[in-house]
């Protein structure tokens, strides 16, 4: 059990003293089920993340199943707790992790692999599923990185693909029926529902080369392919999350008003397996709004959505939000860059009006048209234009490099783009604007049109930094860019397959941990750990891939078509736009016989 008396001695020791408010503590004897939920990061990334308390709220309202909260110790508590053999515990009730029946960790980032492993084996548990019997916890995981689950399949006994509403509970009922019987035999009883992988019953062949040629059932009830889960009508949304007593990185409430994108990016995966778009009424989010303000005691709200301006009528529930509660900020992330966005943060009370943020993404038009990012230079510039007429003094901009079929021209695109945008600053408001630039690296991620496409190697990363690094020296413009290290390392998780379990497991053990964090990513330990296996990062970040090759996350549908993503890589090639399927006509991306397409409308 956990001894205060050395918390003085760990930075935020409110990191793990939970109480927090909100925070639901059942009876540990009289309830049934006991399920720990993590975010595989410290406490301030895990307490922002979204998934959580959508399920901390859904489980807890089962009669008979408790599920508290436990994030990754940071490194000074670490050190504390295997000193003093302190196993890693949940913030609610303090009980060790291993005490539980289940746990569920969300994978959202692939730099937090090691830090699964870590958890695991700081709370006493064997960080091998093999290893581990029916005295220890099942530990599942669900999360966009779950679309392609291989390079975790060696840790975690079940993943549950998709949307995890509804798939969650049938997995509960499961796991009631079957209590009291062997965790193999439970396994295989998980396996028949759909949405589960149990990586267990599989078995992966490879040909010499190393490339993955089937993926195969072992046992009857586990399915040749799994199908993305998909919840047709958005819950509602939870109105009494857990408030930290700390500052973390989203230290505001918010609401999920949209989930689904149909603007169709070619690199975005999100953009893909969030299909199909679905909208929460205004009413339930003005209600929602209303019980996070009474619940919480927020005075900020953020709407949450991978694109919020495409929320249907948006402007109009700005409004409505403005005059129902006059003295609430609100925070509207992924904005579109356009005339219409830049109004409606212009209608937000000043209070709510804080730095403008865009993606342009790539510096020619024709590179945008590439991965179907819809923006002309010249709308991009009016839409500049229009934000410093109307009182903003600088911009956020995104840009990503190394995208398929880029040149060095349409990095030095990038230069005069940012060039213009200062010129449209300083002519309409007569002042030199700031410009922040920042600069991210192109990783091909699965169930994407570019999942076959090569990720620059470094050498060819470092010119094109260089060439942003000269072009965007001067006063009044501040250029950040992703580590090409940093970047291959996800590429190569993204994209893996089984047998980097040993490639994590080697890592884990030679001290990888917060990967994420510049501070601790140790490049040299995973080029060891990759070595040690007999593998090479850059055959899985650096190699294009075959359009017949098996991926290692073939098996998983995750409801958009191969066929789709074909077409659509050769659109790419061809500098062909895709139009937005809610605008015009279907697209036929494998998505449009459910009922809420948006072609359905």
């Amino acid at each position: 059990m956990l001894d205060n008396e050395f918390l003085h001695q760990v930075n935020r020791p409110a990191r793990y003293t939970g109480g927090e408010w909100n925070s639901i503590v059942k009876d540990w004897d009289s309830t049934a089920a006991k399920i720990a939920l993590s975010y595989p990061d410290m406490y301030e990334i895990g307490m922002s993340n979204m998934a959580v308390p959508i399920l901390y709220d859904l489980l807890n309202r089962q009669p008979d199943v408790l599920a508290e909260r436990v994030y990754a110790p940071w490194v000074d508590m670490e050190a504390m707790m295997r000193a003093r053999n302190i196993p890693l515990f949940s913030l609610e009730t303090r009980r060790p992790l291993k005490d539980f029946d289940i746990i569920g960790f969300s994978l959202g980032y692939e730099l937090t692999y090691t830090n699964v492993l870590n958890m695991l084996d700081l709370a006493q548990i064997p960080v091998l599923a093999s290893e581990r019997d029916d005295s220890h916890p099942l530990i599942i995981a669900g999360g966009s990185c779950t679309l392609n689950p291989e390079p975790m399949s060696d840790f975690i006994d079940v993943f549950i693909i998709g949307d995890g509403e509804d798939v969650l509970l049938e997995f509960l009922d499961a796991c009631r029926d079957g209590r009291g019987t062997e965790k193999n035999q439970l396994l295989h009883r998980l396996a028949a529902i759909p949405g589960i992988y149990v990586p267990s019953l599989y078995q992966v062949e490879y040909d010499p080369a190393g490339l993955p040629v089937s993926i195969t059932p072992t046992a009857p009830e586990a399915k040749p392919r799994i199908q993305r889960r998909i919840v047709t009508k958005l819950p509602p949304p939870p109105t009494h999350p857990v408030v930290p007593f700390i500052e973390v990185i989203h230290d505001r409430a918010a609401i999920e008003i949209q989930r689904g994108c149909s603007r169709g990016c070619r690199f975005c995966q999100a953009g893909m397996i969030y299909r199909p778009v679905r909208e929460r009424p205004h009413e339930e989010v003005l209600q929602a709004t209303g019980e996070l303000i009474a619940n919480c005691g927020y005075d900020e709200v953020s709407l949450v959505s991978l694109n919020t301006t495409d929320y249907a009528g948006i402007d109009e529930l700005v409004v409505k939000l403005s005059k129902r509660y006059p003295n609430l900020t609100l925070s509207l992330p992924s904005l579109r860059l356009d005339d219409f966005s830049i109004k409606l943060v212009g209608s937000l009370p000043t209070r709510s009006r804080t730095g403008l943020t865009f993606a342009p993404e790539a510096g020619s038009e024709r590179l945008r048209k590439a991965i179907n990012k819809d923006l002309t230079e010249e709308s991009l510039l009016a839409t500049a234009a229009t934000a410093f007429e109307r009182g903003w003094t600088g911009l956020k901009l995104y840009f990503m490099v190394g995208l398929p079929t880029e040149t060095l021209e349409d990095v030095a695109g990038i230069v005069h783009l940012v060039e213009k945008v200062r010129a449209e600053g300083k002519r309409a408001s007569g002042k030199k604007p700031m410009i922040r630039v920042s600069v991210s690296t192109f990783v091909p991620k699965p169930h994407t049109p570019f999942q076959w496409s090569a990720q620059l190697p470094e050498p060819e990363l470092t010119a094109r930094h260089e060439i942003l690094q000269q072009g965007l020296h001067h006063k009044g413009t501040r250029l950040s860019w992703h580590d090409p290290q940093t970047s291959l390392l996800e590429a190569a998780l993204s994209r893996g397959d089984r047998r980097l379990g040993k490639v994590i497991h080697r890592a884990w053990e030679s001290g990888c941990k917060f990967d994420a964090w510049t501070e601790h990513f140790s490049y040299d330990n995973w080029l060891r750990a990759f070595a040690d296996a007999g593998l090479e990062p850059g055959f899985y970040a650096h190699r294009e891939r075959s359009l017949d090759e098996v991926l290692p996350w073939s098996h998983i549908d995750s409801g958009v078509t191969d066929t789709f993503l074909k077409r659509e890589l050769e659109r790419a090639r061809q500098g062909q736009n895709t139009p937005d399927c809610r605008h015009g006509s279907c697209n036929a991306c494998g998505l449009e016989q459910l009922e809420n397409c948006v072609n359905k409308r």
